[in-house]
């Protein structure tokens, strides 16, 4: 195991490294939580990983999402994601997909290959997707709730998607996943209620976002949070430190 890894050792021991060091994760979406998550996994010393998103970095992700600069603006994530890995890591594989996760592309990802696989997509269609694939080849995934028109990261809380409220991404899930037949799933989620945006005075503004949709407002230290709460729970799932 690498000498970088060695505060991190000090608290699981060789072997529990050695689990992580083994381990292939599978990141769908790298944007403002989804970064933070593969960042966290990187610097925890996971030895292979496979980045999924199709979007280039924008002006507006400046704010929160931990790949952009103005230098990385209008390039690749998954580019930019993979180089930062490198940076950290140079012994990190890395498996870059350009692409959505969506069901016309869904069967080019073996997710037997997998040891984990996390959830940091958008669409419900995606999520649920993700999900039904993951539980077919006996894969643990963890899902990211709205993080979107939150201010508070303290709030946010890993639970099992039946036991979640008040967030509107996590009702229409359990409903989706419940005529599924699925039975649990590991999710990150908030109870606080989401803001309204306040509509954009300019033109500058970015003004859509999924499905046309005025875009939600976000800041630099919710999706973060999130995105760490998220890596810490696949490091301990993977090292047995939770049981």
């Amino acid at each position: 195991m690498a000498n970088q890894f060695s505060r991190t050792e000090l608290l699981l021991g060789k072997d529990k490294m050695n689990r992580i060091y083994n381990a292939r994760i599978a990141v769908f979406g790298v944007g403002g939580v989804g970064g933070y998550v593969v960042e966290a996994l990187v610097r925890s010393g996971v030895g292979e990983i496979n980045i999924i998103d199709n979007d280039q970095v924008a002006f507006s992700n400046l704010n929160r999402q931990i790949i952009a600069t103005h230098k990385t603006i209008g390039m690749d994530k998954v580019d930019v994601m993979e180089a930062r890995i490198h940076e950290i890591n140079p012994d990190c594989i890395v498996h870059k997909h350009k692409m959505f996760y969506l069901p016309e592309t869904k069967d080019q990802f073996d997710f037997t290959k997998y040891d984990y696989v996390v959830d940091a997509i958008d669409t419900v269609s995606g999520k649920t997707g993700l999900v039904m694939q993951a539980k077919e080849a006996n894969v643990p995934i963890i899902s990211s709730m709205g993080a979107g028109n939150k201010l508070h990261p303290e709030l946010f809380e890993i639970a099992d998607i039946y036991k979640t409220s008040v967030c509107p991404l996590a009702k229409v899930m359990r409903r989706e996943l419940k005529k599924r037949g699925v039975k649990k799933l590991k999710v990150v989620y908030s109870k606080e209620l989401p803001l309204k945006p306040i509509p954009p005075t300019n033109g500058e503004a970015e003004s859509k976002g999924t499905a046309g949709r005025m875009a939600p407002g976000s800041n630099a230290f919710v999706p973060s949070a999130v995105g760490l709460i998220i890596a810490g729970a696949v490091i301990n799932d993977l090292t047995g430190v939770n049981g």
